[in-house]
């Protein structure tokens, strides 16, 4: 179903707004600023936000006030309850009670495909639209605008969205509403396993007496190779873990795919023992007072298994 009431995507009249200012919002937010477009932020963190405004975003005072004067409402948020929250409840005064008919409410925060589902049907029961669209690629990623983007819900609004976008990185259809947060989840459980197998052979080179950054140099060109090590591998043999995204998030991506069981339309339920240790290990970190760290941090969990 197409959406003709509204004008084209573009800098000189598509109003934005922005939820979530993170490492990975910010980041995202700054680039529509860069691209020209007008951007109205909400920040429980106002401090947060000093840098956003040097570039020309306006402040408001809550979701409903970003919604009501956007065209398009952007979230990166944390979890599904923040993502329920700031949209479906904020006693009246969320995402949804104020954005007007004909208008888009984009999600790009990991999340759980019901609840997408769930926000596509109560944005279309308003007049409005939403996407599901969460992105892969890491505070990098988010800085030069190469993220990959999961989008799910009515294809035609994900085209008019087309030229943000392409800002942000490159948007892949997957289907309807909930079918990006599955993307998603699947990148996630293939991004885990990497970073596991990745501290694995890191720990195993310099157990065996190698120069591990060699070591890394000669692997990478082969099968060994991924994008995983290109983004992470020089931050964890240096040990810099400063957060692209945070670990805790890795239980909780990983958690919707081991722990939240969806049936396929054959009734059955994948067995996923990688990411269920996956999930165990980052669990882990959490434990260990790191959930604040980067995901690239798991390579610190198998530094302890072998007594380092």
């Amino acid at each position: 179903m197409a959406i003709p009431y509204l004008e084209p995507v573009s800098p000189a009249k598509t109003r934005i707004g922005w939820i979530g200012i993170g490492v990975m919002g910010a980041a995202m937010a700054s680039r529509l600023l860069s691209a020209g477009y007008s951007l109205t932020i909400y920040a429980r963190s106002p401090s947060k936000a000093v840098e956003l405004q040097s570039k020309g975003a306006v402040i408001a005072h809550s979701p409903f006030d970003v919604a009501k004067c956007s065209d398009i409402v952007f979230t990166m948020l944390g979890h599904p309850s923040d993502v329920r929250s700031i949209v479906l409840e904020s006693q009246g005064k969320g995402i949804l009670a104020g954005l007007n008919p004909g208008g888009v409410i984009v999600d790009t925060t990991s999340s759980h495909p019901a609840l997408a589902r769930e926000i596509f049907t109560a944005a279309r029961a308003k007049a409005c639209w939403s996407v599901d669209s969460p992105v892969s690629g890491g505070d990098i990623g988010a800085r030069d605008g190469k993220l990959a983007i999961f989008a799910g819900g009515d294809e035609s609004v994900i085209k008019w969205l087309s030229p943000l976008y392409e800002v942000l990185g490159k948007v892949t259809y997957m289907g309807s509403a909930g079918c990006g947060q599955s993307c998603k989840i699947a990148n996630q459980i293939v991004v885990g396993a990497n970073l596991l197998g990745l501290s694995e052979g890191l720990m195993f080179a310099e157990k065996a007496g190698l120069d591990v950054k060699k070591w890394m140099d000669a692997v990478r060109g082969g099968a060994a190779g991924s994008m995983v090590m290109e983004l992470f591998g020089e931050r964890m043999i240096g040990r810099d873990f400063r957060p692209g995204g945070f670990a805790e998030y890795m239980v909780k991506d990983m958690g919707m795919g081991v722990d939240v069981v969806e049936e396929s339309e054959a009734g059955r339920v994948p067995v996923l023992p990688g990411a269920a240790l996956g999930k165990q290990l980052f669990a882990g970190m959490v434990a260990n007072g790191d959930g604040h760290l980067g995901t690239q941090g798991l390579i610190s969990v198998i530094e302890r298994l072998n007594g380092k």
